[in-house]
């Protein structure tokens, strides 16, 4: 055996899942409270309780960790948006899954949307933009593309259409993050709530 297949064997024998779950956890934990310039490998170690050395195993520098982290955070978010959704699907269809599974991620994972907002304006977001675009603008295209052939949706500027399509969904996630509205009233929200906004939004864009 080379030297090179012992190096490769010793990796793969010492690659703990657990422990990559672990350090991209505490990574976006880092990066959400304390931002990117407070970011380091050492602190990192500390806080996910294992030493620098182990962080080198799965990632070659701090550049390579945050490109990782971030582009692992962003795929999940691409594949939960995704989940049973068909660019065939009619209008009303494909919006009321995108709703849900926007929703549900964002309830479900609050740390990860806020780490995703906080690097959408970085360059090392700007690096892997194209990639996740791909696949985004492929389906969501389409599925635009043929609203429009369909005569189920007026046509519009892109960031007109998109304001109005998921903005509303975006204010309610909001106010239930925020445990209330205007003059502290409370707020939670739910299916129903969702379901008014949508309707409404469904009611603007159409012909």
């Amino acid at each position: 055996m080379s030297d090179r297949s012992f190096i490769f064997a010793d990796v793969m024998r010492t690659r703990d899942e657990n422990k990559v779950d672990l350090i991209y956890r505490k990574a976006i934990e880092m990066i959400v409270h304390e931002g990117l310039d407070g970011f380091g490998v050492n602190k990192l170690a500390k806080a996910a309780g294992v030493s620098p050395a182990t962080i080198y195993i799965y990632y070659k520098d701090r550049e390579d960790l945050i490109m990782q982290v971030t582009l692992r955070a962003s795929n999940h978010m691409l594949e939960e948006s995704m989940k049973d959704f068909d660019p065939d699907m009619s209008f009303d269809e494909g919006m009321n899954i995108q709703w849900r599974n926007r929703a549900r991620y964002f309830l479900k994972y609050p740390l990860e949307t806020q780490f995703i907002e906080k690097m959408r304006y970085t360059r090392h977001y700007d690096r892997i933009f194209e990639e996740l675009h791909k696949t985004f603008k492929e389906k969501m295209g389409r599925f635009h593309h043929n609203a429009l052939e369909r005569k189920e949706l007026i046509k519009l500027p892109f960031e007109v259409f998109w304001s109005v399509a998921f903005a509303p969904l975006y204010q309610l996630i909001k106010f239930h993050t925020q445990e209330g509205s205007w003059g502290h009233k409370k707020y939670a929200f739910s299916d129903e709530t969702m379901q008014q906004t949508l309707s409404l939004v469904l009611k603007a864009l159409k012909p």
